[in-house]
């Protein structure tokens, strides 16, 4: 039930390590104006469902279906919100969740652990965040991975993300530190939209460099925290530091796909840029099959592009892992939808599956049974 990628003997290794324990779960919730523009996330119908995404996946993870939300769970035009699955194994394993809000437009209507940071405006013009908004958030970020890590005594941190249109901004920090990355992020539409992720992408640098050419080639030429200012969103830097300073104590699952990858990334130059140590080999990123196998992005060939690259330390590639979870025989045409590669990841679902399997030994009939209970009882909820 759990797949590798890379890194296989790291894999098993980490794996082994962290086999019945189980984790602690932080989630950090950001906004970035690129979900805005129209087409560029199927994570919500409309731009104006898009805004209030973060804020209602955090709510459903933290209380569940019975209670009647402030922010309900946005419509989309396929499948379901990824946080089904994710609450599934939180209530049945009773995993400790934290969540963080990094930078949203408007406060969540449950128990966050508010960082002080400012939604991110659109990436293609080059100015999403002040700098000293990122310095400080690294700083939020370093503090929290600690203080996370030092209730942890045997166990693993899980770091997942909500951030509409956060695999575009994906894009751009990667390609800003010089990974070949383009066409090779997902995106919650069946078909990833690279051209349009990728002209964004290409503004968005461009105005960062004033004008001046070329895309980066080189990690070597850019500080890391100025490329977030610049072109990232604010969950990015803070996942970065909460597992640069976690890394040190305890193991770290980045939860997600390309994204988490580009956190990856980030976390190496960072790390080179700032004199700050970790330990890669603690940290592994967790994720679903369908964004590991799916065949219009390349989410291997991108961690290992991270390998080749000057960014990790002695070409570190990272550790790939993937939940084997399937929809085929869910009686929900919803959740056969992610089969179909709609929406496939979000909120740490991929990860939380893997510490069902890491921690109960589940298999794919109870993880499936979990997630359909939990879309019962919504629709009940909602028919009444």
């Amino acid at each position: 039930m759990i797949n590798i990628y890379t890194q296989k003997e790291q894999s098993k290794e980490w794996l082994r390590q962290y086999r019945g324990h189980i984790p602690v779960f932080a989630c950090v919730l950001g906004f970035t104006e690129t979900s805005l523009i129209p087409g560029i996330s199927a994570a919500g119908k409309t731009p104006e469902d898009r805004k209030y995404t973060a804020c209602a996946d955090a709510e459903f993870l933290y209380y569940g279906p019975e209670r009647k939300p402030q922010y309900p769970l946005p419509p989309l035009a396929a499948g379901a919100s990824p946080v089904l699955i994710s609450r599934a194994v939180v209530e049945a394993l009773n995993i400790p969740v934290y969540l963080f809000n990094a930078g949203l437009p408007q406060p969540p209507a449950v128990p966050v652990i508010n960082l002080a940071g400012t939604p991110a405006r659109c990436l293609s013009e080059g100015v999403a965040m002040e700098l000293s908004t990122v310095h400080y958030l690294l700083e939020q970020g370093l503090l929290w991975g600690e203080r996370l890590a030092a209730n942890i005594q045997q166990g693993y941190l899980i770091l997942g993300e909500c951030v509409v249109g956060g695999t575009t901004t994906a894009l751009a920090i990667l390609t800003g530190l010089g990974v070949e990355a383009a066409g090779k992020v997902n995106s919650s539409h069946p078909v990833c939209n690279h051209a349009q992720k990728w002209a964004l992408v290409q503004a968005g640098l461009e105005k960062m460099r004033g004008g001046g050419g070329a895309i980066l080639s080189s990690s070597a030429l850019v500080d890391p925290l100025k490329l977030v200012a610049a072109v990232g969103d604010p969950m990015q830097v803070v996942v970065a530091g909460m597992a640069i300073a976690a890394s040190r104590s305890c193991g770290v699952m980045l939860a997600g796909g390309t994204q988490m990858l580009a956190v990856y990334a980030l976390m190496s130059a960072i790390a080179q840029a700032y004199a700050l140590s970790w330990q890669p080999t603690q940290v592994v990123v967790g994720t679903t099959r369908w964004v590991a196998e799916d065949s219009t992005g390349g989410t291997v060939d991108l961690a290992l592009s991270l390998g080749k690259s000057s960014l990790t330390q002695s070409g570190e590639t990272p550790a790939l892992l993937a939940t084997g979870l399937s929809f085929v025989d869910s009686r929900y045409p919803q959740l056969r939808a992610y089969e179909q590669g709609f929406v496939k990841e979000g909120m740490g679902a991929g990860a939380a599956c893997i510490a069902a399997h890491l921690s109960q030994d589940w298999q794919q009939h109870q993880l499936l049974a979990a997630i359909e209970d939990q879309l019962q009882r919504l629709y009940q909820i909602n028919s009444q």
